[in-house]
């Protein structure tokens, strides 16, 4: 009868200590715009790729938005690049990124800085080149980043800036 009680005891020991996860994992959805992981366990976890080269001649900008422009909102914006391919976000590869509009923002995120998320940072992490915004009456700087899969700016060498006054 001894044998019988140990061997649920055994086992139960044995899946306690085979369990070596932190008690902090969390399940994520499949979505290609989501942040990268940047919790401390991630980093020690995870090695991240560099930030693939910006190839010769690329360019990122706004097709239809000329500086100074008087427009109405919302603002239809579409956006373009050359000499680099438009992919969702999610893997990191060569040649290749996604938009980011920054709204009344800094002039550029910082080479290799991930793109904040929140209302003045938008993220086009599905390789979308048109967007709509709405902005109140009067002056906007907008600035087209471009980034990498995981949202890590290509920097001011692939960022594009307008200003643009909303009418009344």
């Amino acid at each position: 009868m001894k044998k019988l009680l140990i061997i649920p005891a055994v086992l139960v020991f044995g899946l306690i200590s085979c369990h070596s996860g932190t008690g902090n994992e969390t399940t994520t959805s499949a979505d290609s715009t989501a942040m990268p992981d940047t919790s401390h366990s991630a980093m020690n976890m995870n090695a991240v790729e560099a930030l693939p080269a910006i190839p010769a001649g690329a360019k990122v900008f706004f097709e239809n938005l000329k500086d100074g422009q008087t427009v109405s909102s919302p603002v239809k914006v579409k956006m373009g690049a050359s000499g680099i391919s438009i992919d969702s976000a999610g893997a990191i590869k060569s040649n290749s990124g996604h938009f980011h509009i920054l709204i009344d923002a800094e002039d550029s995120t910082a080479s290799g800085v991930v793109v904040p998320k929140d209302s003045t940072h938008l993220h086009f992490g599905n390789a979308q080149k048109e967007a709509t915004l709405t902005l109140t009456p009067g002056k906007h700087k907008l600035v087209l980043q471009f980034a990498d899969g995981i949202h890590r700016s290509y920097g001011s060498k692939l960022a594009a800036t307008v200003t643009v006054v909303v009418k009344k």
